[in-house]
């Protein structure tokens, strides 16, 4: 089978994953007596430093208080590059305690090339002293083993100004040379982020992130001449309907 071929078959396959859930979600919601909607953007912004930058990071999902249907995205745009990273996910999630979820879905990198499709599992929900936590296991078409750790704080130091430190770090149980990921620990990103919320729905913000690779993963970077470790300044919006 072609790449093309691929493409089109996988698409074809998340097409009829949405439609399922869609159908299930909508069904279970009308069961418990309400369906509905929420949609975010935590980052919807710029990072500045060596490199400028454009970031997404939203999600989505439609559904009832036990089961729902997640959509969520995140990506990169270097200024004059182009994008260089971009992803999409559709989630199944089934609420499996009073404050955890359990999901699973599809997964479409578009970028970086060449574009790569995943299976996924994982956790969301609260963990104790009300750290937000997302953690997910991914098989790629190519039958490779990663995974990706959030996690996620929110200090409120006045009724409009909130203070959120995050995590992300990704590991990979094999090597990708095309895609520049190695095996093992892949790197690991921190970030800083003051925001105010002009109301509850819309809130401008600034920050600082620190993103760092490790590994194979900054063995192949620094291959091709690139930096391993970088610091940019954030701001956007955090936005939510």
């Amino acid at each position: 089978m072609t790449n093309h071929q691929s493409s089109h078959r996988l698409r074809a396959v998340l097409l009829a994953s949405v439609l399922a859930s869609t159908l299930l979600t909508t069904s279970a919601g009308a069961a418990e007596g309400g369906i509905y909607t929420f949609i975010q953007a935590e980052e919807f912004g710029y990072r500045l430093g060596d490199e400028d930058s454009f970031n997404w990071d939203a999600q989505g999902w439609i559904g009832g208080d036990y089961h729902k249907l997640w959509f969520k995205t995140e990506g990169e745009r270097v200024n004059g590059e182009g994008f260089e990273e971009a992803e999409a996910q559709v989630l199944y999630s089934r609420l499996i305690s009073q404050f955890w979820d359990l999901q699973a879905g599809l997964r479409y990198d578009f970028e970086p090339q060449p574009e790569r499709s995943f299976a996924v599992f994982g956790l969301h929900g609260l963990a104790p002293y009300w750290f937000e936590i997302n953690a997910k296991a991914f098989i790629n078409d190519q039958g490779d083993l990663s995974a990706r750790l959030e996690a996620e704080y929110e200090l409120l130091l006045t009724q409009k100004l909130v203070l959120s430190p995050t995590l992300e770090l990704n590991l990979a149980g094999g090597t990708d040379k095309e895609r520049g990921v190695g095996s093992g620990f892949n790197d690991l990103e921190l970030s800083l982020t003051l925001r105010y919320e002009v109301i509850r729905e819309f809130a401008p913000y600034i920050g600082v992130v620190w993103e760092k690779q490790y590994g194979k993963t900054a063995d192949l970077a620094r291959a091709e001449g690139m930096d391993i470790e970088r610091t940019a300044f954030m701001a956007g919006f955090r936005f939510w309907f």
